[in-house]
């Protein structure tokens, strides 16, 4: 289970959570007694909202807006305890080996140029899925020669890691590279690894 930091500014609230509010305590005034149906509450609050002219709504803006704010504000100083920080993905230290590619991206540089040049017209999803096909129909004597690039690859990230973690003298610059008379196969790497990003 989350912990969660009672000190931390309350969320932005949207211009629909404050009609939906406003729904809300017109209910409870005219049904104190009686219970919400959640379902039933939202879907008409939805319509209702739907049905809204730009006009009634921009209150509602005004009222999100002015609560932005609020929340910015209160953001800016706002300061985490230990361990409450943000969630989500480690940024990345610009400085660190690139991550080397699979066979199938050692593949996919030697070959998407000609399936570009032979489909000038597919988006980028479409050029990686017909690359996919063409992988899928290789033997695996056909795909020995991109696992073995892929291999010689991995092998050179994994030492440039162990420089790199034991500040050793890794250095990100062609011509630089504490293993030396392996650039070429180093910009293969990081050219294929930008496209696999660019895949994904």
């Amino acid at each position: 289970m989350m912990r969660k930091d009672v000190n931390k500014p309350k969320g932005k609230t949207s211009a629909y959570a404050f009609f939906v509010q406003t729904c809300r305590e017109e209910h409870r005034k005219k049904n104190p007694e009686q219970s919400v149906n959640f379902a039933e509450f939202s879907k008409k609050c939805s319509e209702r909202w739907k049905a809204l002219s730009p006009s009634d709504k921009k209150c509602f803006e005004d009222m999100a807006k002015a609560d932005k704010v609020r929340y910015n504000r209160e953001m800016r100083d706002y300061v985490p305890p230990k361990g409450f920080g943000k969630r989500g993905r480690k940024r990345k230290d610009p400085n660190a080996p690139k991550r080397p590619p699979s066979a199938f991206f050692v593949f996919c540089s030697e070959y998407r140029p000609s399936v570009k040049q032979q489909y000038p017209g597919l988006s980028i999803g479409d050029c990686a899925k017909k690359l996919g096909e063409m992988w899928s129909k290789l033997s695996q004597s056909e795909k020995q020669p991109y696992e073995e690039k892929a291999q010689k690859l991995r092998e050179k990230y994994d030492r440039d890691m162990v420089a790199y973690r034991g500040g050793g003298t890794y250095a990100r610059n062609p011509g630089s590279s504490a293993q030396g008379g392996e650039e070429e196969e180093d910009d293969e790497g990081e050219d294929e690894d930008e496209e696999e990003d660019d895949d994904e």
